[in-house]
């Protein structure tokens, strides 16, 4: 049995060099397990085919309105609300969201006052 009050400095060292190691070698586990579940969660979604490839005998449907512009989502309705602080919230999001404005859509801005909330 080994007396572990009087140890020596040498099998003191081989204690804590180990102790180490074995912290360590569960920090590099943990982080390889973090890195994996990172990967697995912000996996990518497989791109959509491009529009040239669409069948070209399709009818046309009638448009109504002009199309809208390319890379935009359509209209949106504003409540009682300025374009320009419209156009701030709309940046605000898609700044937070950290998407591009034109992959998000907007349905309808509107104001909600002090009094109403």
């Amino acid at each position: 049995m080994t007396d572990l009050v009087n140890i020596s400095i040498p099998t003191a060292a081989g204690y804590a060099v180990l102790g180490y190691l074995v912290v360590f070698l569960g920090l590099v586990m943990l982080m390889c397990v973090i890195f994996v579940m990172g990967r697995v969660m912000h996996k990518e979604t497989p791109k959509a085919a491009p529009a040239a490839a669409a069948p070209a005998a399709a009818p046309a449907a009638p448009a109504a309105k002009a199309a809208p512009a390319p890379g935009s989502a359509g209209d949106f309705k504003l409540y009682n609300t300025d374009p320009r602080d419209a156009a701030m919230v709309m940046a605000i999001v898609a700044d937070t969201l950290g998407k591009p404005l034109n992959e998000l859509r907007f349905i309808s801005i509107r104001e909600v006052k002090e009094d109403e909330v």
